[in-house]
């Protein structure tokens, strides 16, 4: 096995599916199917979850709201997502536990890395909802800051499109895919992978990141055995 240990970033655009906004409970049972394969090859599993399927903190100042209020409406949301996330999970009938960093006691434990790690010990799989709990910091940025509590070994970053590009393939034809990039090449060539926060964070501390097609059926399984997918940031 490759990885032992991993930090699974999920965008809430990737719940809509064909949807134009909320989540698809076909999309979600696909994943909670990937995330179950994983789990049943003994790797850890931690989940951090966005929510631009249902509302967007940074759309919401650009629309007038205040900032904070906006960011907060955002992490509300990702919390919403990781509950869906938690549900169809344990419908397959995998163990789970959600921790928020803004305390909800009557649908999540609160935040605390020590009883994080005691539940991935114990292969359950760990949802952390709710983002840092500050706002100005993006759920890409929660993703990292965890993944580096909890010492994982890598950040999966599952998007629909299957790495990284010299520019957008989905609105670029001629655009071509890097199989492996230095985080200086990123910051060099400008490529958006993750924000730059989240991207410093992860450079600082030498946590590799591998952006790739969470779609595709069977490439989280295939990506943990070892297989060429997607693009590896180190």
């Amino acid at each position: 096995m490759k990885y032992k240990r991993i930090l699974l970033k999920l965008s809430g655009e990737a719940l809509m599916g064909n949807r134009q906004f909320g989540i698809d409970p076909e999309r979600l049972k696909e994943y909670a199917e990937e995330i179950k394969s994983a789990v049943e090859m003994g790797v850890e599993v931690a989940i951090v979850i966005g929510g631009g399927n249902i509302f967007r903190g940074l759309s919401g100042a650009a629309n007038g709201m205040d900032r904070v209020q906006g960011d907060y409406m955002g992490m509300l949301a990702t919390v919403i997502n990781a509950m869906a996330l938690q549900s169809a999970l344990e419908e397959a009938g995998v163990f789970t536990r959600l921790q928020t960093a803004i305390r909800m006691e009557q649908i999540a434990e609160p935040y605390i890395k020590r009883r994080a790690t005691r539940h991935l010990e114990k292969g359950r799989v760990v949802i952390f909802g709710a983002g840092t709990g500050n706002p100005y910091f993006t759920t890409d940025t929660a993703a990292t800051l965890r993944a580096i509590e909890i010492d994982a070994d890598v950040i999966l970053k599952g998007t629909r499109v299957d790495g990284i590009y010299t520019a957008d393939p989905e609105k670029d034809p001629s655009a071509t895919k890097f199989d492996t990039l230095s985080f200086a090449e990123v910051f060099e060539k400008n490529l958006s992978v993750m924000d730059m926060t989240a991207f410093t964070l992860s450079h600082e501390n030498h946590l590799p990141i591998i952006v790739f097609d969470m779609n595709k059926k069977e490439n989280l399984k295939n990506l943990l055995l070892g297989e060429n997918i997607g693009t590896l940031v180190n």
